[in-house]
């Protein structure tokens, strides 16, 4: 299955500056990097484009400072850290773009390499202002997009600049778009995917995807609730998004002509609030009593996930069973987890939450591929076109 983009590998890049979009979107504390596997992710990419002899100037956004400057989310804290681990000093530049920063990018030697600051400190970032994508094209004569987590946006800093410098895809792209693409496209059988998470409105498109290509949707997480209560079942104080039931009744009765089988939990366990010392009680069944809210699968359930998990050619998990923060409600994420991490086939993990549980549980390693993307997996999984992976030059 052919990637069709022109990839970094490809490129001339001796002597040029490359203007490297990454996703340094990292959780700080105490402004030190908390998280560092966004960047780990980037250093092949990285290390490639030193070791042949292109200077880089990498951009990336972190968290949401909305267009305004705000100094607790300066990228410093994150340069440091990359300095650490490429073992080189890391220029950090005083601006996203700029005279200044312009004339540090041109004193740039080969090997070396430079950070600008947030580009999310500059307003038209998000609105993919051409002005904006211009002054970065300025600093460099290449564009390498190696960010999948932003790939989803049509922003100045990945969409835009491409549009006006040759853009090819980092190695991080490119095998984050061949290794979910493979899932959909030509998966080992038999095929199950594993969803859970909060909202029915943020994987709807991802569940009718594979009502048409997986062999079983497990699903678990709050969102399980939205699809009790399109059955008719009593969900006590439980999470529902409301706006959810509804999707959750489409997906339920597009299921019923599917050769795709869709499970929903059999039992669940309960507590009478969400919180860390809340005493839990198991149901063997789906009823929820009134001051009850379910906050995790049961383990009827669990089993039952894992054993379909352990069968799999190919497994996919996004989102946790439950609260799977609160100990005495991570049981159901945690089997998942291990049937996940111990399956035969090949496996595959998207989602923030699902990559904090293996990494909670000491799992992280055991998986074939953890991908970096949220919103740009699920927008891959559905079949949706990635602006960012759009707008690279074709192979």
């Amino acid at each position: 299955m052919s990637f069709g983009k022109a990839s970094v590998r490809d490129a001339d890049v001796a002597g040029k500056r490359v203007l490297v979009r990454v996703d340094f979107n990292v959780p700080l504390d105490g402004g030190r990097v908390a998280d560092d596997t966004r960047i780990g992710a980037a250093l092949p990419t990285i290390e490639l484009l030193r070791e042949r002899g292109a200077a880089l100037i990498l951009v990336s956004h972190l968290g949401r400072p909305g267009g305004k400057v705000d100094p607790a989310l300066s990228m410093r804290p994150v340069g440091e850290r990359l300095a650490e681990l490429i073992e080189t000093e890391v220029i950090q530049a005083p601006a996203v773009v700029g005279e200044e920063v312009e004339a540090l990018a041109v004193e740039l030697e080969p090997g070396e390499v430079m950070l600008l600051e947030n580009v999310r400190f500059e307003p038209g970032e998000t609105d993919d202002d051409p002005v904006l994508a211009k002054a970065l094209v300025r600093l460099a004569d290449l564009y390498v997009n190696d960010a999948f987590g932003a790939a989803h946006r049509a922003h100045a800093s990945t969409a835009g600049v491409a549009a006006m410098l040759p853009g090819y895809a980092g190695l991080l792209l490119e095998r984050e778009v061949t290794e979910l693409t493979r899932v959909v496209e030509s998966p080992h059988r038999p095929l199950v995917v594993v969803l859970g998470g909060a909202k029915v409105s943020d994987k709807v498109g991802v569940i009718d995807r594979f009502l048409e290509v997986a062999d079983e949707i497990l699903i678990g997480g709050a969102m399980c609730f939205s699809f009790l209560r399109a059955q008719g079942i009593s969900t006590g104080s439980s999470l529902v998004e409301e706006s959810g039931v509804k999707l959750a009744e489409q997906a339920l009765r597009r299921a019923e002509t599917s050769e795709c089988e869709l499970r929903l939990p059999v039992d669940l366990l309960l507590g009478e609030r969400f919180a860390a010392d809340a005493e839990p009680g198991a149901i063997d069944g789906v009823e929820v009593p009134d001051g009850w809210m379910g906050l995790d699968i049961g383990p009827r359930s669990a089993a039952a996930y894992a054993e379909a998990i352990a069968a799999a050619g190919t497994a996919l998990w996004n989102g946790p069973m439950g609260a799977f923060e609160l100990p005495p409600f991570a049981a159901g994420t945690r089997t998942v987890a291990e049937a996940v991490a111990a399956a035969p086939g090949t496996t595959v993990v998207g989602g923030g939450d699902s990559v904090a549980a293996l990494q909670q549980f000491g799992l992280a390693d055991e998986v074939d591929w953890l991908s970096t993307g949220g919103g740009a997996s699920l927008e891959l999984l559905e079949g949706k076109k990635l602006p960012g992976v759009e707008a690279l030059r074709d192979a």
